[in-house]
């Protein structure tokens, strides 16, 4: 008998934590996409040993490191050994980014099942959904975050908002650099608290504005 095995793959630790806590979705697959694609340099080939290297230095960890935290939480979606797909995800930047990571993989990968995608608010209520399939997400993975274009494309619209966001957050007239521009004298832990707070839109943390910050005033 063929049964439906579906896959649940969330964004990040503290939402799989969450959903445990609450047995939200209890019984079911669940495993955590432990990434921040929004920021760094990656390449074509996804979850690839270059891959690997690039996104490792990023995030200042060892390839060993990188792979432990991000890819190994990730086997049961490298497996196939499942009927669908469903993700869960928030509707900043940060998460759509990450979305479209997951479904050019897919796509790489030539998974041809249903796909699920939930959109989750703050206290990780759901807000929307979507039926999703993978063909076509490769190519705009490689517009969007290798070629930095805006694709020609009919996205859900929380993807759309932030395949836009990402691609114009780090341009010197951005609301985020004019933002920092404002504030040339506030301490670094001063002006991550205000960041995080002003643009929660774009879903960054801690480590990613530090990074922004001293890169911005050449530190």
């Amino acid at each position: 008998m063929n049964h439906e095995r579906t896959l649940n793959l969330l964004n990040g630790q503290s939402m799989y934590h969450f959903f445990k806590k609450t047995h939200f979705l209890e019984g079911e697959l669940m495993i955590p996409f432990n990434e921040a694609m929004c920021y760094g340099d990656t390449c074509n080939d996804i979850f690839s040993h270059e891959f690997i290297q690039i996104r490792a230095k990023v995030h200042h960890v060892t390839p060993e490191q990188y792979t432990e935290i991000a890819l190994n939480p990730l086997k049961p979606l490298f497996s196939k050994n499942f009927t669908r797909i469903s993700l869960w995800f928030d509707e900043d930047m940060f998460c759509q980014i990450n979305i479209l990571t997951v479904l050019a993989w897919l796509d790489q990968t030539d998974y041809k099942g249903s796909i699920d995608l939930h959109i989750v608010g703050d206290k990780f209520e759901l807000m929307d959904s979507f039926t999703l399939n993978a063909e076509g997400y490769y190519a705009i993975y490689k517009q969007v975050l290798i070629q930095k274009e805006i694709p020609q494309h009919n996205f859900p619209a929380p993807l759309k908002t932030g395949i836009e966001l990402y691609l114009t957050y780090l341009n010197k007239e951005s609301d985020l650099m004019r933002y920092l521009k404002k504030y040339p004298d506030l301490s670094e832990k001063e002006l991550v608290f205000k960041l995080i707070m002003e643009f929660q839109h774009y879903g960054l943390g801690d480590t990613q504005y530090l990074e922004i910050i001293r890169s911005y005033r050449g530190n």
